[in-house]
């Protein structure tokens, strides 16, 4: 027997009045999509929906028929990885002509994150600061690394990590979907061990949160994702919610082998 088990929630925050992340899972084809916008007017929220569903549009057509983990050999990479930087870069393009085309819609962006679970595998593709972390046994690391002026102090050893949370350019991203005409989106392959969890957030959460708290809410609810993923957001929310946020987990199960032909379940609640 063989699955994936997700559950994705997304909440407004404390002092936001609207929702600019947007979610998307299909644990049947074994991927999940999550992005966090940003613009003017509103904006925001129409280049997140536009990342979540371009991205599972084109992943729902080309996965159900693509062998499972076979390698690239120019690249070395599989290609359900060469196939994440092709659809996040369709939605790119889809983003950024819509906001040339669209008064309204001017400089609007997003981040976004996407993973693709196949066989023992998975694929982790982002653009700006929305993560994705694993927890293993009692280990939480990180599988995803910011594009943020932030990070890259955190990197060169200038601030601590609790220094960046509490830093004045914390949400400044170097790196965002639908900004410019082209993007490099950064991807990880990871191997996946039974009873793995991962969750995919957005900045609404760990701008807040620190990692500790992170992981122990995670091993503390690691039977019911429905109740990790409510403590999260509770955890954020008690810090002030200044933000949205945004949560998807994923417990893996053995091996995982995509099915075909099922939908995706795209939400955004407020």
């Amino acid at each position: 027997m063989s699955g994936l088990e997700m559950h994705a929630l997304t909440d407004v925050g404390i002092k936001r009045n609207h929702n600019e992340d947007y979610v998307g899972i299909t644990p049947d084809l074994g991927f999940a999509v999550l992005a966090d916008g940003m613009g003017g007017h509103n904006a925001g929220e129409v280049a997140s929906a536009m990342a979540v569903d371009v991205t599972t549009r084109c992943l729902q057509a080309r996965l159900p028929s693509m062998p499972e983990a076979k390698l690239d050999t120019d690249t070395g990479f599989t290609g359900e990885s060469m196939l994440a930087q092709e659809v996040i870069a369709t939605a790119n393009d889809a983003i950024f002509e819509a906001s040339q085309q669209k008064r309204e819609c001017a400089g609007m962006g997003t981040t976004v994150v996407a993973a693709i679970f196949y066989a023992d595998r998975l694929t982790a593709a982002h653009v700006g600061d929305s993560r994705m972390y694993r927890l293993r046994g009692d280990n939480l690391s990180h599988v995803t690394e910011d594009h943020s002026l932030i990070q890259e102090q955190v990197r060169r050893g200038l601030l601590t990590e609790d220094d960046a949370r509490n830093s004045a350019i914390k949400n400044l991203v170097t790196r965002a979907l639908g900004v410019e005409p082209g993007v490099e989106p950064d991807v990880v392959e990871d191997i996946v061990q039974d009873g793995d969890l991962y969750l995919m957030c957005s900045d609404g959460l760990t701008d807040v949160v620190p990692d500790e708290a992170i992981r122990l809410t995670l091993i503390d609810n690691y039977k019911n994702l429905k109740n990790s993923a409510t403590a999260l957001v509770q955890l954020a929310n008690d810090a002030g919610g200044p933000d949205n946020i945004s949560v998807i987990l994923i417990k893996t199960s053995k091996q995982f082998h995509r099915k075909q032909g099922l939908l995706s379940r795209l939400f955004r609640r407020n």
